[in-house]
């Protein structure tokens, strides 16, 4: 099978088309042949290790001292069922599916071997497989940190780096709350994400959410590089404020609570599992969750996504495509140019 190998830690460069063997379930396992997956935050920091000096040694005898153990990266995507292992009986052969690979990895390949009590949820019938591939772990860390905050019709919820895979299911999920939001990002993203239901918008380039006078319940920092002390000033006075990152080393650590007057500072990342993805699946399935899509890539061109996702300028998701399929594809970005 075809795959993207990372050969060692650096640029995209490292990134290597070669081909492996084709896995074989085993018991419990499913056989999944990859239509889709994405370009994470994740999967770039794992290929540069660009990692926090705290974190360097533990990461690099979890990941590989010189270069990764598992050398497929990529941690969502969406496939068909080709096989399955002994004993699996929550899926069968034909299913179209769509999950999280975890720190397990794995999705840009032409097939993976995961688990069938993994991450993974059956795609709606109105989803294709590219939209579905952006929803696992961005819809996931949404979910997680939302649900720590419990939103409140009443409440107003500012998300703050909006525009990628976490913040555009972030601002979906508390609108269906029916809370007030308000999303900052950068000016090119601003549209988008009125399009996905943001009441509010504001440019971080040229606006200071902390100088406003505006208080919010909930703030939502997605990217992770607001001033703590003005963001927490900036929630009322029982506001709750959630540490999110998109990076991968968020996933190493865990929640822990902590108050600063009346007002609660939330941190920690998403475990990923099945009722999340169940959850998300629902709302997906109902048309109230939106996959937001904004360049696709083929497997080919991996090098050229992940540098495209580090410049910082996706709005969304950018999708991995089976080389096949993507010359298939026509209408998915709407007029968007695709990468040939």
């Amino acid at each position: 099978m075809r795959a993207m190998v990372c050969t060692r830690y650096g640029p995209p460069e490292v990134l290597e088309l070669q081909q492996l063997n084709k896995p074989v379930p085993k018991a419990g396992e499913i056989l999944i042949k990859v239509h889709a997956s994405t370009v994470t935050a994740g999967d770039c920091e794992i290929r540069s290790f660009k990692f926090p000096v705290l974190l360097w040694i533990p990461l690099r005898l979890f990941f590989g001292l010189r270069k990764p153990k598992v050398n497929v990266l990529g941690q969502e995507f969406a496939g068909e069922v080709e096989a399955l292992g002994s004993g699996q009986t929550l899926f069968k052969k034909g299913d179209r599916v769509y999950g999280a690979t975890g720190l397990k990895l794995g999705a840009y390949a032409e097939y993976l071997c995961l688990s069938g009590s993994s991450a993974i949820a059956q795609i709606p019938e109105a989803i294709g497989f590219e939209e579905a591939a952006t929803i696992p772990t961005g819809g996931m860390n949404a979910l997680f940190f939302l649900q720590k905050a419990k939103i409140q019709a009443d409440h107003k919820v500012l998300v703050i780096g909006a525009g990628g895979s976490i913040g555009t299911v972030a601002v979906q999920l508390a609108k269906h709350a029916g809370a007030e939001v308000t999303a900052i990002d950068s000016k090119e993203k601003l549209d988008m994400l009125l399009s996905i239901g943001a009441d509010h918008v504001l440019d971080y380039r040229q606006e200071d959410f902390t100088a406003t006078g505006e208080s919010y319940d909930v703030i939502f920092d997605v990217a992770g590089k607001s001033p703590f002390a003005k963001t927490v000033n900036a929630l009322e006075p029982k506001g709750i404020y959630l540490m999110g990152n998109p990076g991968l080393s968020q996933m190493f650590r865990r929640l822990w609570p902590t108050k600063k007057g009346g007002r609660k500072i939330i941190a920690g990342a998403a475990s990923y599992n099945s009722q999340d993805l169940r959850e998300l699946n629902k709302l997906l399935a109902e048309g109230k969750l939106k996959p937001v899509v904004d360049q696709v890539f083929p497997l080919e061109q991996l090098r050229e996504a992940h540098r495209y996702v580090e410049s910082g300028a996706k709005k969304g998701n950018v999708v991995i495509a089976n080389q096949l399929e993507f010359r298939e594809m026509k209408q998915l970005t709407g007029g968007r140019e695709k990468h040939k």
